[in-house]
Parts: structure tokens; C-alpha cells; sequence
């Protein structure tokens, strides 16, 4: 006993002293010292201090003069015809680029072929000489001339040097150097946008144009934005250029004048301080553009100067807005947004990659409203079944119809025509897929991913399309979330907000590659209640998973694949208890 109250007594005096030390609020906080950096500020003080002292104190600089030019009328409108320049210039050349580099990633051969000619071609002439040759172009053809070719028919016909003037020539020269340049910048930052965004705005249904304007270029523009800004500051000092034309612009203008007075470095001084304030413009342009094609790529983004202000004039749903019936509502079954399933119809598919022949010969009929679970190792073949279906992946040999309608191709008596890829997409919204890496496009909010395929390919109104989203989101338990970015949720509730657009667009059959993979085990609960929830609802589910306890419970047929074939069909409880092919038994052994 005394032992013990020993002990007791010195825990019971540990505890007063750690109280003691755990009270530093009398103590006196000293700040670490940074020796290097004062060392280095009043170096740089130094340094400022003397040029300003050296620019300002010497009169040979000539700041009277420089004073009495600055604004001068000829410096002003030299000015203008520099701004004016760059401005056209800038807007011709962007867009030619873009085109360009479009034109440089698209499938076809000879277009791709000519772009890369033309961005080779122009990006080796240096500009004076393009200048030179496009002002000389009269020399080379008298009159420019449109018409039908190989007849008389002749719509314009105008000389070339009155139609060429000096500014022409500047403005066209300046144009198609730029186009060139700016052209690989763009074509960089399509290369840079992940190749998932393009397959899920392909399964939504998206038309080609409407995935490379709203999908693409605003995420490529985080990587083209510093670059191209590089371009339209490197342009507007290449104005000077056109020096070589006559033109005058700023620096010819300047050029002029001290040429007269003899007041050189005035003069260059007055160019550089106005080169300096476009620059300044430019670059403060630059910042705000920057930010505003940043938008979801930060958790918790800084806000810019002025943000809180121009926010003022959005419109962001409100989750007040939410009518009382969807704010309250939880799963599926009564949801006016689930379609009824359709029948899918898989017949004597193949596909190789190279020499890889990922599936082979492989015929599987699954019933409108079945809920179907794909298993077995990696590389077996399952997602590239999977893509397939919905026609991400052309197939080799073989043919696959939801509820009677072929996937890819239209019959007519007793001939198959391929579809274009317009068609392709059309049908494609009937088939909604779930991607393994959510493949949400990240600058978009929640809402706007959900609103965007039901407006685009579906044509139902802003309106309409917004309350389907505040229902969806609301089964899925999400409402607080509908203008958060993707970047701003977790594993779980992105895979649930690919779900809900997914369903936006009321397929009749719904694919999810390995949905649950990319989730850490907590999430994957909240994952798998929505599907089971959807399994409820009638609409045709095949889902590809390694989560065998979810599709002995849900499926109503479960698939195991290896080496591109189907080796065993049946039911959760005969496949699971008694599956038949020894692989099939393997296979189950080790996961179960």
C-alpha cells in the first residue's frame, strides 16, 4: 500500500509540473533570424538606390526632352498604330492558331499534313523577311484574282499593290508569323488535357465541336495561357519590324524624330517607357485571364482583386432553391429521370490491339433490366468489353445492338452502313458510363457537369435541365455540393457526382468500369449504396468490379473473362458456390 501511494504522489507531482511547463503564455517569443536574407534586401536596395540615382541625376539622360515627346501627337499616333497592330494581329493570329492546331490533331491525314507544312514553313521565315516578300508581292502577281477555277468567271479582281498597302502587308505578315507559333502552343496544351476528359465527353454524347470548345481549350488554356501571353508580348515588340515597310508605327516614329534632333537616347527612351506600360497591361491582363481559366484546379483557390465584385453578377443556384419534394427525396425507384433498361445483344465481338488480341469471338446476351457483374484478373478483357459496348472501342469483327439498334452501324435490308461520328454520338447517350478515374471535368461545377449533355445532346431547356440535376443530386445525397468543383470533393462523392451524369441523360444502359478502384475502403460503401440503389430501378447495369461480396448481392448474372473469352456465365449463387471451370474456382479462391 505504501508503495503504491509512493507511486501515486510522484504521478500526482508529474502532472503539476507538466501543468507548469505546458504554460508557455509568459514566456517571450524571439523570431528566428535570417542573416542571408537581410544581406540580400540591403543589397538589393543598394542596387535600386544607385541606378535611380544614376538614371535621374544625370543629364544626359535628357528628361526635358523626353518630357516634351512623351505625348507628343506623332508618338501617340505612332502609338496607335502599334496598339492596333498588336490587337488584330493578336485576335487573327489566335485564331488561325487554333485552328491550325486542330487542324494539326485531327484524323485526317492530309489536313494534319498540311498544318504541320504550314507551321513549318512560317515558323522558319523570319519576320522582316515575311514583311519584305508580302510587300513585294506585286512584283510576283500584278492582281489578285478570285474566281471559278479553268473558266472566265471572275468574282474580284483588284491590284495587288493597291490592295497590299504597307499596313496590309504588316498586319497579314504579323498574322501568319503568329498563327504558326501559336499554333504549337495551342496543340501543347490539347496534348496536356488528360485523355480521360475526351473519353468521358465522348460518352456523354457531346458533339465533336462542343468537346473541343467547352472540354478541351478551357482546360488546355492553364497550359497555353503563360506561353501565348510569351507570343503577345514578343508581338507587340515585333511591331517595330515593320519599320522595314515605311509604316510608322512606334519606333519608326521615334526613329524620325531623333533623327532630326539628334536626341537619341530621349527619344529611345520615350519607346521603351511606352513599350513598358503595354507590357504592364498586358501582363496584368494575363493575370486575371489566368485565374479565371484556373477555376477548379485548386481545393481552396485564392480569390483575385475585384472577384468578389464581378461574382456579384453570376447567377449560382442556390440549395434553398431545391423544391421541398427533391430536397427530401433518397434513392431511385421513383425517380422520373431512370429510363426503363434495354436489351443488350453482343454477338461474335473481337479486338486486337497489335498483336494482342484482347477479345475474342465473345457473345453474351444480357435482358433489358438486368444487372450484370463482369469478373476476373487484370488484363482479361472486361473494360475493353466494356468500351465496346458504348462504342469507345471500334471493334474488329463482330456487332453489338441495344434493344435491336446496332451500336456504330445502320441496317438497311440486308446492308450495314457505318455511322459518322455524329450519329455515333447521338446514339451513345442511350448507353451511360461510369469511368473507373471519375473523369468529371474539373472546371466545371457540379451542376454545370450534370446540365451540360442534357442541353447539349438531349435539347431540353436551361431550366429543365437544372431541376433534373437538383433531383439527382439530391437522391444522391449531394445538394449542399451542386456549385463546388470536383477538385473540392472527395473519391466518394465525385464517383456519385459521375453517377448522377451519367443518369442525366436517362440512358437505357448504364456501364461502370470498376467505379469502387480508385476509392479508399471507407468510400467505397457510399459508392456501391447508389448502384445498388439503381439495380432497384429496372435500368440495365453491367458493371465491371472486383468487389465480389457487391455482386453476389446485386447481380442477377455474374460473367468471368480471362484472355479475351468468356469463360463462365451464370448465376451469383452458382458461380460463386458452384462455378464449374477450374479457372473460374481459382480465381474465386483467392479473392474470396
Amino acid at each position: 500500500m505504501a508503495i503504491t501511494s509512493d507511486y501515486g504522489g510522484i504521478a500526482s507531482a508529474d502532472k503539476s509540473d507538466d501543468r507548469k511547463l505546458d504554460d508557455y503564455s509568459r514566456y517571450r517569443i524571439v523570431p528566428a533570424r535570417h542573416p542571408g536574407r537581410v544581406v540580400g534586401t540591403v543589397f538589393a536596395a543598394l542596387v535600386i538606390a544607385s541606378v535611380l540615382y544614376s538614371t535621374f541625376t544625370n543629364p544626359r539622360w535628357g528628361w526635358d526632352v523626353f518630357a516634351e515627346w512623351f505625348f507628343a501627337a506623332p508618338v501617340l499616333s505612332g502609338l496607335g498604330r502599334t496598339l492596333l497592330l498588336t490587337l488584330l494581329a493578336t485576335v487573327s493570329g489566335s485564331i488561325l492558331g487554333t485552328a491550325l492546331a486542330l487542324a494539326r490533331v485531327s484524323g485526317s491525314p492530309l489536313l494534319s499534313g498540311l498544318s504541320w507544312g504550314y507551321i513549318w514553313l512560317l515558323r522558319s521565315i523570319p519576320v522582316i523577311v515575311l514583311l519584305l516578300v508580302l510587300n513585294n508581292l506585286g512584283y510576283l502577281y500584278e492582281t489578285i484574282r478570285i474566281g471559278v477555277p479553268f473558266t472566265d468567271t471572275v468574282f474580284f479582281d483588284y491590284p495587288t499593290t493597291q490592295l497590299l498597302t504597307p499596313f496590309a502587308a504588316a498586319f497579314l505578315g504579323l498574322t501568319l508569323n503568329q498563327s504558326a507559333f501559336f499554333a504549337e502552343i495551342v496543340r501543347g496544351g490539347i496534348l496536356s488535357v488528360d485523355q480521360g476528359q475526351l473519353e468521358a465527353a465522348a460518352a456523354l454524347g457531346l458533339p465533336r465541336r462542343r468537346q473541343a470548345f467547352r472540354i478541351v481549350l478551357p482546360q488546355a488554356m492553364r497550359s497555353i495561357l503563360p506561353t501565348g501571353f510569351n507570343e503577345i508580348i514578343g508581338l507587340a515588340k515585333s511591331t517595330s519590324m515593320v519599320y522595314v515597310l515605311a509604316l510608322p508605327e512606334l519606333f519608326y516614329t521615334v526613329q524620325v524624330i531623333y533623327r532630326r534632333n539628334l536626341e537619341v537616347i530621349p527619344l529611345l527612351m520615350v519607346a521603351t517607357v511606352w513599350y513598358l506600360v503595354i507590357m504592364t497591361v498586358l501582363s496584368i491582363a494575363q493575370h486575371y485571364i489566368e485565374g479565371y481559366f484556373s477555376k477548379g484546379a485548386l481545393r481552396n483557390p485564392k480569390p483575385l482583386p475585384f472577384q468578389s465584385f464581378f461574382r456579384s453578377f453570376g447567377r449560382p443556384v442556390s440549395v434553398a432553391a431545391l423544391s421541398d419534394d427533391a430536397s427530401e427525396t433518397s434513392g431511385f425507384r421513383d425517380a422520373a429521370s431512370v429510363r426503363p433498361g434495354g436489351a443488350v445483344r453482343i454477338h461474335g465481338i473481337s479486338k486486337s490491339f497489335g498483336s494482342l488480341k484482347v477479345l475474342d469471338n465473345i457473345d453474351l446476351d444480357l435482358p433489358a433490366g438486368s444487372v450484370t457483374a463482369i469478373l476476373g484478373p487484370s488484363g482479361s478483357g472486361k473494360s475493353t468489353l466494356l468500351r465496346a459496348i458504348n462504342h469507345l472501342e471500334r471493334l474488329d469483327n463482330g456487332f453489338i445492338s441495344v434493344d435491336g439498334d446496332l451500336v456504330g452501324y445502320e441496317q438497311k435490308i440486308d446492308t450495314l452502313y457505318e455511322l459518322k461520328e455524329r450519329e455515333i454520338l447521338k446514339r451513345r447517350a442511350d448507353i451511360g458510363m461510369v469511368f473507373q478515374s471519375f473523369n468529371l471535368f474539373p472546371h466545371l461545377t457540379v451542376l454545370e457537369n450534370l446540365i451540360e449533355a442534357p442541353i447539349q445532346v438531349r435539347g431540353i431547356s436551361r431550366e429543365d435541365a437544372i431541376r433534373l440535376a437538383q433531383d439527382l443530386l439530391a437522391r444522391i445525397g449531394l445538394s449542399d455540393k451542386i456549385n463546388s468543383y470536383p477538385r473540392q470533393l472527395s473519391g466518394g462523392q465525385q464517383q456519385r457526382v459521375a453517377i448522377a451524369r451519367a443518369l442525366a441523360l436517362r440512358p437505357k444502359v448504364l456501364l461502370f468500369d470498376e467505379p469502387t478502384s480508385a476509392l479508399d475502403p471507407e468510400l467505397v460503401g457510399e459508392v456501391l449504396d447508389v448502384i445498388k440503389e439503381l439495380a432497384r430501378t429496372g435500368t440495365t447495369l453491367v458493371i465491371v468490379t472486383h468487389e465480389i461480396g457487391f455482386a453476389r448481392e446485386v447481380a442477377d448474372t455474374v460473367v468471368f473473362m480471362e484472355g479475351g473469352h468468356i469463360l463462365e456465365i451464370g448465376t451469383p449463387a452458382r458461380i460463386f458456390s458452384e462455378a464449374e471451370h477450374p479457372r473460374t474456382r481459382e480465381f474465386l479462391a483467392k479473392v474470396l
